[in-house]
């Protein structure tokens, strides 16, 4: 090799590799990934969340919602595709650090002008003694050829990686949204089952309030009250059905909004019988605080996240390197076909190699780094976030469900105390021993108290599918 070329060449992959080497220096932050020890001081390691829903869910009607849901779902459905789309990423991404390799063709024809350098070297040229260039020329070419960039800094294998990272966190996203699906599901079933126990409360309190109705129309005969009395009576039974009929309405509502989770048009859906009131809530497990890490999918999602994050910083830093391109073909071109495959004449072949750094103007690069970090470090928060949000419902759960157990127990003595004073009213008042407004107090009272019990009831099996779902359950 000429040696002033051979300096050069030095000098220039010297030039290269330092002015491309040089990367600004970022501001960083690490994740905390401490938690608590326990939560409430329990030390209990059984955890609810490694049960699957169908274990910790045991009512055969909600069974089967959940299991049609997650069959026909709109948007789990949607977010499968996703997954695929993220899939293909990786495979992309993959294909971008192997060779290219393809196969081409080509014909052609040219007439170059005579009195031009080209045409004036091909009429004075012979192929061979006594055959000249024909004219007008024409061009033929089949071939393979072959590109490939060496991935010396890692760039290429960390972008794949990092699309490795983001598909396994758009996994565990479909993991967390059957959780949410699972839980919303079992909400709505719930309270479909606490309207249906209001609705017949209302409706044994209808009958009530129309015997005592009569009672009073009998008593107003014999002019023990007045009119009053009875048009008091009257507007109760009048507000009490029109709660009849909200109550309905609100069933309609839930029932729909299950039709909508499980993907089918309205329909009647199909439930248990049991009176609300006597479902025993189900005994949870809450484990340790550093299972939430394993069992929860959008801090597993966050975690991934954060991992693709950071990968994407190395390869933006990457670019700031020079990077070497290798470029080969092998094939024949000729003019005329029958010369096609005739060697080495008809042969071409070529190999070359591309060094490439940024020197000057690498604003872009600087961007797309700077972006790069700002997002890890954004992954990184909300890495904290998530593991905080996730411990915090947890605690709060676990309170709720000690709570409402309390709440219920006097709720419930409660409604037995105004049922024995709605017997004794009415004993009262029949003998004209009690006003007709004590009664009538007495039995909104007793009525309230119930509905009462039962929305304590709801926030209990509220608290049992909310705890499941913080902890990280039902996604298995």
């Amino acid at each position: 090799m000429n040696r002033p070329i051979y300096k050069y060449i030095v000098f220039l992959f010297v030039v290269l590799n330092f002015t491309g080497c040089k990367t600004p220096s970022l501001i960083t932050r690490t994740e905390n990934k401490e938690v608590p020890l326990s939560f409430n001081d329990s030390k209990d390691t059984l955890n609810s969340a490694q049960l699957k829903w169908k274990d910790y869910f045991t009512d055969v009607y909600l069974d089967t919602l959940i299991s049609t849901a997650l069959q026909n779902n709109q948007e789990l459905n949607i977010t499968l595709q996703e997954i695929e789309i993220s899939r293909n990423e990786v495979r992309a991404r993959k294909g971008e650090y192997l060779p290219f390799v393809g196969l081409k063709g080509g014909a052609g024809v040219e007439k170059v002008g005579r009195y031009t350098s080209q045409g004036a070297n091909d009429a004075n040229t012979e192929i061979k003694p006594g055959l000249e260039f024909p004219e007008p020329l024409q061009d033929y070419m089949v071939g393979a050829y072959a590109t490939w960039e060496l991935d010396i800094w890692g760039k290429l294998h960390n972008a794949k990686k990092s699309a490795v990272s983001k598909y396994l966190a758009s996994v565990e996203g479909k993991n967390f949204l059957v959780t949410n699906l699972v839980s919303e599901i079992a909400h709505s079933y719930y309270e479909l089952l606490a309207l249906d126990s209001q609705l017949e409360i209302v409706m044994q309190n209808i009958d009530i309030q129309n015997n005592a109705l009569k009672v009073v129309r009998l008593q107003k005969e014999s002019a023990r009250v007045t009119e009053l009395a009875v048009k008091r009576f009257e507007a109760q039974v009048f507000d009490t059905k029109s709660l009849q009929f909200g109550i309905q309405q609100k069933i309609v509502e839930t029932e729909n909004r299950i039709n909508f989770l499980i993907g089918r048009f309205p329909q009647h859906v199909e439930r248990s019988t049991t009176t609300f009131n006597d479902i025993i809530p189900k005994i949870v497990n809450s484990g340790i605080p550093s299972q939430l890490l394993e069992n929860r999918p959008d801090v597993k999602q966050a975690e991934l996240d954060l991992v693709a994050a950071k990968l994407d910083v190395k390869v933006a830093k990457a670019r700031f390197y020079p990077s070497l391109g290798i470029s080969a073909g092998i094939g024949f071109q000729v003019f005329d076909t029958k010369y096609l495959f005739k060697a080495p004449e008809s042969l071409l072949y070529s190999v070359a190699g591309d060094l490439v750094a940024p020197v000057i103007n690498r604003n872009a690069i600087k961007a797309s780094y700077y972006s790069a970090n700002a997002k890890q470090i954004q992954a990184v928060y909300n890495y904290e976030k998530t593991v905080l949000n996730a411990y915090i419902e947890v605690a709060n759960q676990l309170a709720k469900i000690d709570n409402m157990a309390k709440i219920y127990d006097f709720k419930a003595q409660q409604v037995d105390a105004l049922n024995r004073s709605v017997a004794i009213s009415n004993d009262l008042f029949r003998s004209a021993r009690a006003d007709y407004m004590e009664v009538l107090l007495t039995q909104r009272d007793a009525l309230e108290s119930k509905f009462d019990l039962i929305e304590t009831k709801m926030e209990q099996m509220s608290a049992v599918v909310n705890i499941y779902h913080a902890l990280g359950g039902g996604w298995k």
